[in-house]
């Protein structure tokens, strides 16, 4: 070895590990993964910037679902409250004072016009009534012989015996005697009509819907049973029920389609289920001042005697409407300072349009002017939506949105499968 350094051999270095070939090529891999990272960063944040400026964008312009006007129902219905009376009600007072001396007829009997219900004993009318005869008998007689006397003077009147005076004098007797017998005879008739007042009969056929007297109880001509407090009643009340008549109170926004057309379908909380039909009998015309409702009646068949006296129920009452008038959701209807409006969609911008409504249906409305059938509305406008405003129509809400027209058909369905019963169709 020390031979090799001697003739000026020198040992070489090792090269160096960083200057190799495979080590730039690492070198070059791991920038290009560098910029190529950097790259697609910077294009993905891009990318995310303007995704977020069209969501920020699409998110400023708000959100409408849209609606139609559709045709108006073909009839209008409303519940109401309704109140059943018999076809004739007749509280019966006693005409003549006395004691009650026998009662017939009790809760619920079934009468026939004339039927005796009760008797009242008047003692102090049936010794008037035999004065009123015995005082009759009297007059007659003094009238028979005041004509006796009358024409025995008229045959002397060409004589001498007698002077034309005293045969006048008996004359006027005689008219006298007569108008005396008459006042007479009134006053038995009087009598014995009292006398016919002490039984008490039923005026039509019926039936008792009350008996207020007892055995014993003084009944007053004044107008009926004398209480123990003194106020006076009837002493029975006898009802026709083979057809009632239904009071209705119709409000003054309905009160333009009442005519005979108009039926009533009738639902009483005794018999759930059952619905029974009344039809137009008459209106009143007029208005309460009150209420500002019309009184208006109507009437059914009660041949079995189902439906009773003074009962409530609730008139489901149809009436014909005209389906050429447009209706819209209320919801749909904003009140400005420039009127009552909706919001049309119009190439997806928001043109406010004035409108003049009709009836008030609860959940719908009349649109008398200024819709058309294919136009296209805001079904809920925002208080802040205004003329020219964009506008991203999204998809209606399944049972939210739906159109007025579908839940008006979905319910003439049902009303037609209720009168499609066989069982319903019975009760009417």
């Amino acid at each position: 070895m020390s031979h090799s350094t001697e003739q000026g051999h020198f040992p070489q270095e090792p090269r160096s590990a960083h200057g190799s070939p495979k080590y730039k090529l690492i070198l070059i891999i791991v920038v290009l993964v560098a910029v190529c990272l950097a790259v697609w960063g910077i294009i993905e944040r891009g990318i995310h910037y303007h995704s977020l400026t069209n969501r920020t964008e699409e998110a400023a312009i708000p959100p409408v679902t849209l609606v139609q006007p559709q045709p108006g129902p073909k009839t209008r219905e409303v519940d109401l409250p309704a109140n059943l009376a018999a076809w004739y009600e007749a509280p019966i007072y006693a005409q003549v004072s006395g004691y009650v001396k026998m009662w017939y007829k009790d809760y619920g009997a079934h009468v026939k016009k004339g039927d005796l219900l009760a008797e009242i004993s008047t003692p102090s009318i049936d010794a008037q009534y035999a004065a009123a005869k015995a005082h009759y008998n009297v007059i007659l007689a003094r009238y028979n012989l005041a004509v006796i006397t009358a024409k025995r003077w008229a045959a002397l009147k060409g004589t001498q015996a007698v002077s034309r005076q005293e045969v006048d004098v008996q004359a006027a007797n005689a008219a006298a005697q007569k108008a005396e017998l008459e006042a007479a005879e009134y006053e038995v008739e009087r009598f014995q009509a009292l006398e016919n007042f002490k039984k008490i009969v039923a005026p039509f056929d019926g039936i008792v819907t009350s008996r207020l007297v007892n055995v014993g109880d003084y009944v007053n001509s004044g107008g009926g049973n004398l209480s123990s407090r003194g106020t006076v009643a009837e002493l029975f009340s006898v009802a026709d029920i083979h057809r009632m008549r239904v009071f209705i109170s119709v409000p003054q926004d309905f009160a333009s389609v009442i005519s005979p057309k108009i039926f009533a379908e009738l639902s009483v909380p005794q018999y759930p289920g059952r619905r029974f039909k009344a039809d137009f009998l008459a209106t009143a015309n007029a208005f309460n001042a009150a209420t500002r409702t019309v009184t208006t009646e109507l009437t059914l068949g009660n041949e079995q005697h189902l439906l009773w006296p003074n009962s409530y129920a609730t008139a489901h009452l149809s009436a014909p409407s005209d389906p050429s008038i447009l209706i819209i959701p209320i919801g749909a209807v904003v009140f400005r300072a420039q009127g009552t409006q909706v919001a049309k969609v119009v190439n997806d911008h928001v043109h406010l349009e004035n409108v003049r409504l009709g009836i008030n249906f609860g959940t719908t409305i009349q649109v008398l002017s200024g819709l058309k059938r294919e136009d296209e509305l805001v079904a809920n406008p925002t208080a802040d939506l205004l003329e020219g405003d964009a506008v991203r129509t999204v998809p209606t809400t399944h049972g939210y949105n739906d159109t007025p027209q579908a839940s008006k058909d979905d319910d003439q369905k049902s009303i037609n499968s209720h009168d499609a019963n066989p069982a319903e169709a019975g009760s009417r």
